[in-house]
């Protein structure tokens, strides 16, 4: 039996918080297929490169953010026949955080803010879907893990953490219920010795993110009554 041929591709779902909104990096299709709807950025992995290698090249020359630190990790794969309307695709999906990413180097990839994206009318290929799966990885892993902080700067006062949360779960939150959770949990927020006023008001404490991958306690989503 011939062993079938398949094109394996890398998508990225990068995700940012940009003017208090959530927002993802979108591509501009400009050719068919699909020629004026959005796509995540992403291409084709080289015969010589691992996943990873790729995820990273693809960063740099699809997403345009080349020397950007961000937490990037494996999402899902996507392997249905017809996802591809040229050919059989089989697409690895990388899931990236980071604070305040810079503009696009790229003219044809935007931030655009994934409310907007997740109702536009015209989405390539099953990027909807993919994008979806990353926002929901995203908003489950502020529960469980610190990753919250991967969207805060280097040192970040617990207002600005709880931001973060409110702007990816969709929600508000108690401040003082916030501040004593996030405190609370073992290990999660190291203290500094310095404080700011960027927050208004009276001076905060500076916080950098400690040395836990799970939350202890957890951090659970509020959920609709």
């Amino acid at each position: 039996m011939p062993v079938p041929r398949l094109a394996v591709s890398v998508d990225l779902v990068v995700l940012t918080v940009r003017e208090q909104r959530l927002c993802a990096l979108r591509w501009r299709r400009d050719r068919p297929p699909y020629e004026g709807a959005w796509s995540l950025p992403g291409g084709f992995i080289q015969l010589d490169e691992d996943l990873p290698v790729a995820a990273s090249r693809l960063m740099a020359e699809r997403a345009g953010l080349a020397d950007v630190r961000i937490h990037l990790e494996q999402l899902a794969t996507y392997g249905y026949p017809d996802r591809d309307p040229r050919q059989r695709v089989v697409s690895v999906a990388y899931l990236g955080l980071a604070p305040d990413l810079p503009a696009s180097s790229r003219a044809q990839v935007l931030w655009t803010a994934v409310d907007e994206l997740v109702h536009h009318d015209k989405a390539a290929f099953d990027h909807r879907r993919i994008l979806c799966d990353g926002m929901e990885r995203a908003r489950a892993k502020l529960e469980y893990t610190s990753l919250a902080a991967a969207f805060c700067p280097s040192e970040f006062t617990v207002a600005e953490l709880r931001r973060v949360y409110e702007i990816v779960w969709g929600t508000s939150l108690d401040p003082r219920n916030f501040h004593r959770k996030v405190t609370g949990a073992d290990r999660f927020l190291i203290p500094t010795d310095r404080t700011t006023t960027r927050d208004g008001g009276r001076p905060a404490r500076l916080y950098r993110r400690g040395d836990a991958e799970q939350l202890r306690p957890p951090m659970l989503r509020p959920r609709a009554s």
